[in-house]
Formats: C-alpha cells, sequence, structure tokens
C-alpha cells in the first residue's frame, strides 16, 4: 500500500475545498454560511444535505451520511481510499510525495506516461481538426453520425500516415524516445527499429474512470490501409486492458447511482450511446470481457446489467458467457436482443436512441435468453431433446457458487421449459443463519470483535475537528491494548499519535501511516455506514461502555478459568476468589469528563 509524505498531504489538505468539490456532483445552494442541496445518497425532495463553509465534513440530516472529501468520493464514486487521494490530488495539482523510493519512482514513471499521453492526445485531436488529411477523417466521421461536438467532447483524433510527425513533436516537447516506447506510442517494427503504432488511423483516447488518460484505441479509417481494423496500446505501467472499461469516465457517477451498467462490446458502441445521452455504458477494452472487468464492475456496487452485443451469432456466445460471469456473482442479467447484423451503434443511427431504448424494456432475463440461444442444438419436440437441454442447464446452474441463486434458478428454469421442478434434482438446502466468534453468518463472514471496534474508530474518524470531545472521550477510556483486532489497534495507535503530536487526525492523514494492506477496504466499508450525528457523543458513549463491557467479561472469564483450572494453590486460589468478585461487584463504566 503507497505511503504518502505528510508533508505532501498537508499541502493536499490546504488546497480541497469541500464545497467546490461535492458542488461538482452534487447542486448546491447557499443559505448563508451553509450551502444546501438533495442528498445523493438517498432519493428526497426537500434538501437535507448541508456543506458549511470553511468546514471539512458535509452531513445528510436524513439518511445520517457524513463524511470528509475522501468519504464522499468513496461513497458516492465508489473508489478506493488511494484512489480518492490520488483523484484529489490530481483535482488540486498536488504531487503526492511517496515515502518509499521504489514506489516514489514507479510514480514519477507514471506521471511521466500520464504527461506524454496527454500531449499525444492534444496533438491527435489538432491535426484531426486543422490538417487536411485530418479533414478526410473528419469526412469519415461525418458519414458515421459523429457530430464536431462528439469528436470535441470525446477528444477523437487522427494519427498522420506521414512517419515520424508525432515522435518529432513529442521529442521537441521534450519527451524521449523511451518514454514514447514506454506508453506504447511506439512499437517494435518487424524490420528492426520502431514504428508508430496508431499512424494512419481515427484515435480515441481511453481514460480511467477518474478521467485520467491510459493509452488510445485506434480505428483504420481508409479501406486500403495496413492492419486489422482496430488497434490498442498494449499493456505498460498504466494499460492493463484486462481492467479497463471503456466508458467509465462518463459512465461512472449514473452507474453508481443507479446500480446498473450496459455492457457493449465495442467502443463504437459505447459512444454511441453515452454522446445520445445513455451514459450508463461501458465496454471491455481490446480483450474478451472477463473476470479483470467484472472485478472493475462489482466495485461500482451494480446489482443489474445488460448485455446489448452483436445482434449475431458471436454476440450471442459472448451475452452467453459473459451472463454467466454476472450471474456467479448473484448480479442480475438481462439480455438486449438485436436484429441480426445489427449492432448499438448502426441500430441507434438507424433508429434513434428511444428504439434502443425500447429494446432495452424488451430485453430477456439470462435465464431465458440462454434457453431460446441453446434450444437451436436440441429437439424439445423429444423427451430426449428437452432431457439434454435441461441437463447442460442444471450443471451450469449448480455451479454457481451461491445457493440462493441456485435455488430460485432452478424453479425459473422449470418454469422456462415447463418440467415439474422436482425432475430438475432436489434443491439446494439453504444455508442456517448463526452468528459465533468469527465465522460464516448465512453468506457473510462475521467477527463481532471487528464490527465492535470498527463501529469505534468510525466516530473518531468522522468527527475529526468538529467533535474533538470524542478524542477526549476515547483518550481517557480506551487503552490501544483493549482493542483486539491487530488493524484496528494500529489504526487507533495512528490517530492517538497525530492527535498527541497536534497533527490532524482524519481520512487524509490515515495515508502517511496505513502499511496493513487490509485497512484500504477496511475503510471503505466502514465510510459507507450511516450515522446519526445529532446524537454522536451518547451513541459514541454507548460504544464505548460496549468495549468496556467485553474487556470486563473477557478479564473475569480469565479469572475464572484460572481457578477452575486446579493449578493454583489454596492461597492464589481464595485471592483469585476475591478479585472475581470484585470483577462481579464492579461493572466498569464510562469516565464522561466535563
Amino acid at each position: 500500500m503507497p505511503l504518502y509524505s505528510k508533508e505532501s498531504l498537508e499541502q493536499l489538505r490546504q488546497r480541497v475545498d469541500l464545497v467546490e468539490l461535492i458542488s461538482s456532483y452534487v447542486e448546491l445552494k447557499r443559505s448563508g454560511a451553509l450551502y444546501k442541496g438533495l442528498c445523493p445518497f438517498h432519493e428526497e425532495r426537500t434538501p437535507s444535505f448541508v456543506v458549511q463553509m470553511g468546514h471539512a465534513h458535509y452531513h445528510c440530516f436524513g439518511c445520517g451520511a457524513h463524511g470528509d472529501a475522501i468519504a464522499f468520493l468513496m461513497q458516492y464514486s465508489k473508489l478506493s481510499f488511494f484512489d480518492a487521494v490520488e483523484m484529489l490530488a490530481r483535482r488540486y495539482q498536488v504531487l503526492l510525495e511517496k515515502v518509499s523510493s521504489e514506489l516514489v519512482e514507479k510514480q514519477e514513471d507514471k506521471h511521466v506516461l500520464r504527461s506524454v499521453l496527454e500531449e499525444a492526445c492534444r496533438l491527435y485531436h489538432y491535426l484531426l481538426l486543422h490538417t487536411k488529411e485530418g479533414r478526410e477523417a473528419l469526412r469519415y466521421l461525418e458519414k458515421r453520425d459523429f457530430p464536431l461536438t462528439w469528436i470535441d467532447r470525446f477528444r477523437l483524433g487522427m494519427a498522420p500516415s506521414e512517419k515520424g510527425v508525432i515522435p518529432h513533436l513529442l521529442k521537441s516537447r521534450g519527451f524521449s524516445q523511451q518514454v514514447m516506447i514506454d506508453a506504447g506510442l511506439l512499437t517494435p517494427s518487424f524490420r528492426g527499429g520502431w514504428r508508430e503504432l496508431f499512424a494512419g488511423r481515427i484515435v480515441v483516447p481511453v481514460l480511467d474512470g477518474m478521467g485520467s488518460l491510459l493509452g488510445f484505441s485506434a480505428r483504420r479509417w481508409r479501406e486500403n490501409s495496413d492492419g486489422g481494423k482496430y488497434v490498442n496500446t498494449p499493456e505498460t505501467l498504466l494499460f492493463k486492458k484486462s481492467r479497463i472499461l471503456f466508458g467509465l469516465d462518463a459512465s461512472r457517477r449514473r452507474i453508481v447511482k443507479e446500480r446498473r451498467a450496459i455492457i457493449v462490446e465495442g467502443q463504437i458502441d459505447a459512444l454511441r450511446l453515452i454522446g445520445s445521452g445513455l451514459d450508463l455504458v461501458v465496454a471491455a477494452q481490446g480483450t474478451a470481457f472477463g473476470e479483470g472487468h467484472l472485478k472493475e464492475v462489482q466495485k461500482l456496487g451494480v446489482q443489474e446489467v445488460y448485455l446489448a452485443f452483436d445482434g449475431d451469432e458471436a454476440g450471442g456466445k459472448a451475452a452467453a458467457k459473459v451472463g454467466d460471469l454476472f450471474q456467479r456473482e448473484g448480479i442480475s442479467v438481462r439480455v438486449v436482443s438485436l436484429p441480426e447484423g445489427k449492432d448499438p451503434d448502426s441500430w441507434v443511427r438507424e433508429k434513434g436512441i428511444e428504439a434502443f431504448l425500447e429494446l432495452l424494456e424488451t430485453s430477456q432475463e439470462y435465464l431465458a435468453f440462454l434457453v431460446d440461444h441453446l434450444k437451436g442444438d436440441y429437439d424439445l419436440g423429444t423427451p430426449a431433446g428437452k432431457y439434454g437441454l435441461a441437463q447442460q442447464l442444471i450443471r451450469q446452474i449448480r455451479s454457481w457458487p451461491h445457493p440462493l441463486m441456485v435455488h430460485e434458478s432452478i424453479r425459473s428454469l422449470a418454469q422456462l421449459i415447463s418440467v415439474p421442478q422436482e425432475l430438475l434434482g432436489e434443491p439446494l438446502s439453504m444455508p442456517s443463519l448463526y452468528v459465533k466468534k468469527s465465522g460464516w453468518a448465512g453468506f457473510s463472514e462475521i467477527d463481532p470483535d471487528k464490527a465492535m471496534e470498527g463501529e469505534f474508530l468510525r466516530w473518531l474518524l468522522l468527527a475529526g475537528s468538529d467533535l474533538p470531545d470524542l478524542f477526549t472521550l476515547a483518550a481517557s477510556n480506551i487503552d490501544p491494548e483493549e482493542l483486539l483486532v491487530p488493524l484496528c489497534r494500529e489504526l487507533y495507535e495512528t490517530l492517538l499519535r497525530q492527535r498527541a503530536m497536534g497533527e490532524p487526525y482524519d481520512l487524509l492523514s490515515l495515508a502517511s501511516a496505513i502499511e496493513d494492506p487490509e485497512a484500504e477496504s477496511f475503510l471503505k466499508e466502514l465510510m459507507e455506514r450511516k450515522v446519526d450525528w445529532e446524537h454522536a457523543k451518547p451513541l459514541f458513549i454507548a460504544t464505548v461502555q460496549k468495549l468496556h463491557d467485553r474487556s470486563w467479561m473477557y478479564r473475569r472469564e480469565k479469572v475464572r478459568q484460572r481457578i477452575e483450572s486446579g493449578h493454583c494453590s489454596d492461597e492464589e486460589a481464595l485471592e483469585l476468589l476475591k478479585q472475581f468478585a470484585e470483577f462481579k461487584g464492579k461493572p466498569p463504566q464510562v469516565c464522561v469528563t466535563p
């Protein structure tokens, strides 16, 4: 996990303007020293979401959402802890310094690669709009119904056919040939040396979910051009095609809000739908949609996906495979049926976006699609044919890891193929729901100690300088050794140390102190919970009391076990009995300082 220097984090803290940041996501209206708006974390008609000028926290009086700039980005954009830190750094133009020299070097390398990619993007865009060859490429885009407004919005460009133009221009701007190679702009030539990867092609920038350039996808626009139709940036320090979701920069906000996404096969399909106002769309980049892409979609909190693949046999096979990936993870899948030979781009160009929305409305649930997709391989008019189809689908369904998905899918399959459910085999028994010290409760692993200590830490992290009384309460009542979970104890010690040294003690400050790889996901989990800010102090006291009670019970139990062990003398036993009686008669109370 990266470690940032305190100096660079303090510089970032001073530059962050919470009102300005949140205003780019939520419409805020000023009312005195307050800015109010409709909460982005729950549905409401009357504004209850408040940011106070000069303060570091927002709060919603409706649902209890509360946090600072980091917490907002983690909750609203579903960013990881460190992605949120780095997004703020880019937004406010602060270069984060890494403590580890190896990490510093890697970060500097990424910064250089982003710089050369940005410069190349500007050059490609300029050459498309202001050169003779570019005007020919523009005519091609016009024929494909790409208006100039889209060309500007998506920063489309053109790499000239003439060799050496782009390398020469980039070299004149201070970039070495090696940097161009590392960024994927130059690639080895079959004849030796290096060649320009995108020469003579229309170039589409590929961005991450935060809008930073990762590389390019380039399309051949002349029929007599060499090479395949599409060429993509090769694997680089920035460009990891197995994890890139094309279009996420434009669609992230709405996907996170609506918890659904449309998956398409190609970049042009994605651009067409996004440009037409349907900014819910992503596509795999330069490869088939796989496990890496699935994990990126999961991070966004998506609960339902629409697969809008090409209307041909290959598109059907892709929908069957990709749908299975999502179903395995308990994500609802609907498949959009496009006419033979059509894709989302051509359908919208011919029929308009409303026609595509109609296809979304009439899309099939995954199992219904799968039955239609596979039934051509079987003669369903015969018992053997229906048996064969049922067996293939049952094998697939039973390979899914979530019992509830398997159980409900078998029920649906029975209805789809019109056979009694009992003929498809015994439904899986559902797991019982129970809680133990550390184990499985239903489908979720529960650790009561971690849950309790996480609640304690959450209040401290969210309070910051707004409620310093909470830190006074914590420091005077809870010793770090009372926290049993190592990660929680480490975070608490860090906060106490920063407070004792007069340093800020908030989410941003933790970025310079955290080393445990588990901490990032733990912090994200904490920030997604709501708080009753109006009753912060009594609720925090109740949490502290629970920690006291736990420690008291553990100490008392330790004494009891020692007494019953039979390994102590009569004198030791009498002393232990005395201690046990004192424990029993004096349960701890929270010390509340005035």
